[in-house]
């Protein structure tokens, strides 16, 4: 078994969605206090904070770590620090806390993760996102996001199969596992029909993409409280950060096969080898869904199904609630949403949430053992964590 050196043990976590009444400030703060109090800690003892937030001008606020400090006098002057790795920003910020108590620079951080977006129009948000492109090629930088998964999707046909059927089903189960988490941006329930069919309420995006397909533009901030193995035994809640991987890829998709997913596939592996574990010893998985298409490629780079077969997973039922392996519990970021600096932070507290017994509906029975897997790009920036529950 490999030996743990940072444990969480305190999570906060705003509503997602459209929220036009609060600002960055008012998620970030939110976050923040709450994960203090779930942690039963006082502010004055948190050493560093680390805050994951993207922006791309989706928000005016271009120096945000030090809005975390406006939700306790106590935080004041301690140091802050911004991290930004397109859509892992929060998972990057995560690891930065881990890194400063593995360095004893810090015994307690606060790591926060944070975005404000649907106060823009979707044609501002696409443009914004799309800056985490590449954009030093003129085909490249043309792409939106959703542009740039659709042609993962047409690859995917002409090299294996067609998708689309197996992506509606990712689509339905997430929405159907969201109803159950009162955080989520949408709570609809969407059959699997309904979103392998084109309609008015399912409108084709970027072929073969329909709005199913995609993630939801969203606001919202989550925060964890990490601290050192040693000190988590002062703690009521613990859960062990087991193992950790991240890999960056070359960002300019004409450098890769995208297909290959191979970013993911290496920082999962690396996690799962680390923590001496295979994919049989999982209980759930909470994986980065920005498109259905991502979750299908996510299914064969964790090895749960070969390349081309994805489907298979979905077929006997693994991925579902009450399968071998549940994928997004929490509806993912198809229908929990996705405010990007806080996704990865997301991931960790509701991960955290589950192992503690503390997944109200989503609750499943006695897990012992979560993977995370958040990526930035395509396949570009890839951080996997696997975490084990600490019981008395």
């Amino acid at each position: 078994m490999a030996s743990h050196t940072v444990s969480i043990v305190g999570s906060g976590h705003t509503k997602f969605g459209r929220l036009d009444a609060l600002t960055l400030e008012d998620l970030i703060v939110s976050a923040t206090r709450e994960a203090l109090a779930d942690a039963k800690i006082d502010a004055s003892e948190i050493d560093a904070v680390y805050l994951g937030h993207f922006n791309s001008g989706m928000v005016p606020d271009g120096f945000a770590s030090s809005l975390v400090h406006q939700a306790s006098p106590d935080l004041r002057f301690k140091p802050a620090t911004r991290c930004e790795n397109a859509c892992a920003s929060g998972a990057a910020a995560l690891f930065a806390g881990m890194a400063a108590i593995q360095a004893g620079q810090a015994e307690v951080v606060l790591v926060v993760g944070a975005e404000k977006m649907t106060s823009n129009s979707t044609e501002d948000v696409t443009r914004a996102l799309a800056g985490a492109g590449y954009q030093n090629s003129e085909q490249e930088r043309a792409l939106s996001f959703p542009q740039v998964f659709a042609i993962a999707a047409q690859a995917y046909t002409e090299r294996y199969q067609d998708p689309m059927s197996a992506m509606a089903a990712i689509a339905s189960k997430n929405h159907h596992n969201a109803l159950a988490n009162p955080l989520a941006h949408m709570h609809r329930a969407l059959s699997v029909e309904a979103c392998n069919t084109v309609s008015d309420k399912n409108p084709m995006i970027a072929p073969p993409l329909r709005l199913s397909d995609c993630s939801l533009i969203t606001d919202g901030a989550a925060a964890v409280v990490l601290v050192s193995a040693a000190r988590a035994k002062q703690f009521q809640k613990e859960v062990a950060i087991r193992a950790t991987a991240h890999v960056s890829d070359l960002l300019p998709m004409s450098a890769r096969d995208f297909l290959a997913f191979e970013g993911p596939q290496k920082a999962m592996a690396q996690a799962l080898q680390q923590a001496g574990i295979t994919t049989a010893d999982l209980d759930f998985a909470e994986v980065h869904d920005c498109f259905t298409i991502a979750e299908l490629l996510i299914y064969e780079a964790l090895g749960l199904a070969p390349k081309g077969q994805g489907h298979r997973v979905l077929d006997d039922g693994t991925v579902m609630r009450g399968g071998a392996l549940p994928v997004n519990l929490s509806g993912g970021l198809k229908a929990k949403g996705h405010p990007v600096g806080a996704t990865g932070v997301s991931m960790h507290a509701i991960s955290f949430r589950q192992l503690t017994g503390q997944a109200g509906e989503m609750q499943i029975d006695a897990p012992e053992l979560g993977l995370v897997f958040n990526m930035g790009g395509t396949g570009v920036a890839n951080y996997a964590s696997v975490l084990q529950a600490k019981r008395a």
